[in-house]
Order: C-alpha cells, then structure tokens, then sequence
C-alpha cells in the first residue's frame, strides 16, 4: 500500500490557511465586548410618554393631592461598559432654571428597573443609592405640582454611568447630582409625560 507523504505547502505570505483564518475569527468573537440589542431606553409601568402622570405620582402637599409615589422604571440595551446608572425627573417647564424633582445616584449596574414607590419604600436606600434633595427642599421624590395653567412637561432620564466614583451624598442639591453624573455618563434614555391644573 502506497502512503501519500505530501505535505500541504504554506499559504502564500499575507493570508492565513483556511483553518488559522477560522480560529482567529473566533477568537476575536469571544474576545469582544457584549453590544447593546437596540437603542438605550426607559419604559414604564406607571407612566405613558406624551400622557399625563397619574395621581399616584403627583406630589402629596400644597395644592396638588397625590400619592407622591415614584414612578415604576425599567431601562433597556444599556451601552457596553456601563459600571451603574442614574437616575433624575425634572421640569423644564418651571419658571428660572426649571425644577428638580428627583435625583437618585449610585444605583448599581446589575440593577435595570425601579419598583413602583422606591423612594419612599427604602428599596433605594436597600441597593446603596443616594437620593438629592430635590427642589422642594425634600430628600428624595416630589411629584409634578405645577402652578395652575398649562400643563408642564417632566422628562425622566436614565444615566448609564462609566464608573461609580460619584461624589455625592444623601440629600446633597440635585444640581450637585446632576454635574457628578455628567462626568461619567455615557448614555441615556428618557421618557417624557405632562401634568397641569
């Protein structure tokens, strides 16, 4: 029986074999990072982009006669590299330089959603995040209250965040939050919703 000792010859110089060409691809799979499926967003469960806010979540003193509950928040397709998110309700619509009505740092990254009330319920204090003291002088939520008139616009975003070195402390200003935050963002997602009296 006659044994064919031939041996392939090299590739020509510049292309791998098929072989070795198949291998490094699969390597460099394996070795890259996991992408975001789609766009960063946020959804909710309480509240409907464009829609008015519930009385569930409308602030609870003065005039306005709500439950004063956080907002039910889920955020979807964080970008590769987020180390933990934020996460602030403001109102564009107030008069000077708007109105904080929330701002909470610090939540960790394995953390994607916000159960209904988690201000007020402790869950937040619960996974080691830190609230401001928002614009009505209170740590922690207060609710859309706009003065009598036309309805105010409340934008919610969510903050995928680079690292976790954030310098701020329970009840510090929001503004305060809102600059620490912006040095490590690298991402948000957002939803809007209106309220009016």
């Amino acid at each position: 029986m006659r044994v064919d000792r031939r041996i392939t010859p090299p590739a020509p110089s510049g292309r791998p074999s098929p072989f070795l060409a198949a291998l490094l691809y699969a390597a460099t799979l394996t070795a890259l990072p996991a992408h975001a499926e789609g766009p960063f967003t946020v959804t909710s469960d309480d509240l409907t982009p464009g829609e008015h806010v519930r009385a569930a979540n409308v602030f609870d003193r003065g005039d306005c006669k709500g439950g004063n509950h956080s907002p039910q928040l889920t955020w979807h397709n964080p970008p590769p590299g987020t180390r933990g998110y934020a996460v602030t309700l403001f109102d564009p619509d107030a008069p000077g330089h708007g109105w904080w009505h929330w701002a909470v740092a610090g939540i960790p990254a394995t953390v994607t959603s916000l159960p209904a009330d988690a201000s007020a319920s402790g869950f937040l204090r619960r996974i080691g995040a830190s609230e401001a003291r928002n614009d009505f002088g209170i740590d922690g939520y207060g609710g859309p209250c706009p003065p009598p008139g036309k309805p105010h616009r409340y934008v919610i975003t969510v903050y995928a965040l680079k690292g976790d070195d954030l310098r701020v402390a329970q009840g510090r200003p929001a503004p305060m939050f809102e600059h620490e935050i912006g040095t490590l963002t690298i991402g948000t997602a957002q939803l809007t919703v209106n309220y009016g009296q």
